[in-house]
């Protein structure tokens, strides 16, 4: 059996990537594209997704389902850890330097500014149910209601 590990990666990666837009998550593939979206009134919810079992088994559908509630972020954009190395770079520069890099994670930003994160030891080992909670916590301190 010969398999095409680009194919093969490319078609894991497009799955993934279609996953995030279906749920409403804008793609940031450059820093430009990054760093426009950080200068971004009201909140914004980061997602660095990845091609690990827990992105795809556990952080996509908290993604998807968490931002269905009364409250949520203005903005909903994820970047590719891995895939778009230098959007995802960028990111995780202007996280902060207190920010531990992890994927999947996600950062929820308040004008821009960190105000919270779910980092993957808190995905990871998790189901999603409980990470669309901790999502929703957060929304509830830092989202307004819709």
């Amino acid at each position: 059996m010969n398999m095409d590990y680009d194919l093969f990666m490319r078609e894991i990666t497009t799955t993934a990537r279609n996953e995030m837009e279906a749920a409403g998550y804008e793609q940031l593939q450059t820093p430009e594209a990054v760093a426009a979206a950080f200068e971004r009134s009201g909140t914004t919810l980061v997602m660095v997704n990845s091609v690990c079992g827990c992105a795809g088994g556990i952080a996509r559908p908290a993604a998807t389902y968490a931002v269905h509630y009364d409250k949520r972020p203005d903005h909903l954009v994820t970047v590719f850890a891995g895939q778009d190395k230098e959007a995802t770079a960028e990111a995780r520069y202007l996280f902060g330097e207190d920010h531990i890099p992890s994927s999947p994670s996600f950062v929820l930003l308040k004008d821009g500014q960190v105000v919270a994160e779910v980092g993957r030891y808190e995905i990871e080992g998790h189901d999603p149910s409980s990470v669309v909670a901790n999502l929703q916590g957060h929304f509830d301190e830092f989202c307004e209601e819709l």
